[in-house]
């Protein structure tokens, strides 16, 4: 990923993704108006930061994506699987119960609320359709990723060879350190997969590769161009907000994605 810091707060951009006919970006938790534990630029309204900064903060985003706030679909995220399609006359809306979106609707503007969990951007430049997932554990493992690649298929006709993926800024196998039974519950769906677990305990801990999590369950259903972005957000506490790396008291920053008016 490439950090974009002009016309707005500062986001990263995958180098894969096009230029044209397509907006997208992971923001940071800079540029905004939000003070501290959520400093700057939280977007999220479920934390206990000052409505009118969280309202301040999305106009910022807004702009430098170049829409307005009625062109913004979102999801009401629970860390399930449920993937939402989006039509035109969807712009201000929130899928109750969605962790993902897909649209082939030209100016509307996917988004999602995250701090650790993996965002995934999902572009089909030969139909024209994107998508956006919300993937921490839970969603890994119930194939959040390939779940909105297939919506995509199922509905727009979408081929997995043209799909295109970004792995966005999610804490890394560096930091994301879990207990036995989420170990049980990765292994139990992906298998023996290399690097998916490292740094075993005798506990049964051990540390999980959100990121190759999503490529396996891709790859699964034929989609292998993925861009990761090796960004960690709990090693990278300065750009990022990071739920467990600040003890669950911090903001969420915006992944946003969609496509251009022609």
């Amino acid at each position: 990923m490439i950090c974009v810091r002009q016309g707005g707060p500062p986001r990263y951009r995958f180098e894969t993704f096009p230029e044209t006919g397509l907006v997208h970006g992971a923001f940071t938790r800079l540029g905004g108006s939000s003070s501290r534990p959520y400093a700057s630029l939280n977007v999220g309204y479920t934390v206990d930061d000052d409505p009118a900064r969280v309202a301040a903060n999305l106009q910022a985003v807004y702009a430098a994506m170049g829409v307005d706030e009625g062109a913004i679909v979102s999801g009401r995220q629970v860390h399930g699987n449920r993937v939402a399609v989006a039509g035109p006359d969807d712009g201000g809306r929130v899928f109750d119960e969605t962790d993902a979106l897909v649209t082939d609707s030209p100016g509307l503007l996917l988004l999602l609320r995250l701090a650790d969990c993996a965002p995934v951007y999902l572009y089909d430049p030969e139909r024209r359709v994107v998508g956006l997932a919300h993937a921490g554990w839970r969603g890994a493992v119930t194939r959040i990723a390939s779940r909105t690649a297939q919506t995509m298929m199922t509905t727009y006709g979408c081929r997995p060879e043209e799909i295109i993926v970004g792995v966005g800024p999610a804490i890394g196998p560096c930091c994301f350190e879990v207990g036995p039974e989420v170990v049980e519950a990765f292994e139990g769906e992906f298998g023996d997969v290399p690097g998916l677990i490292t740094r075993r305990q005798a506990s049964g801990k051990g540390y999980v590769d959100l990121g190759l999590a999503v490529a396996r369950q891709l790859a699964d259903v034929g989609v292998t161009r993925v861009e990761q972005a090796g960004i960690c957000t709990m090693c990278r506490r300065d750009e990022f907000f990071s739920h467990r790396g600040e003890g669950g008291v911090t903001g969420r920053f915006a992944a946003v994605i969609g496509l251009e008016r022609t």
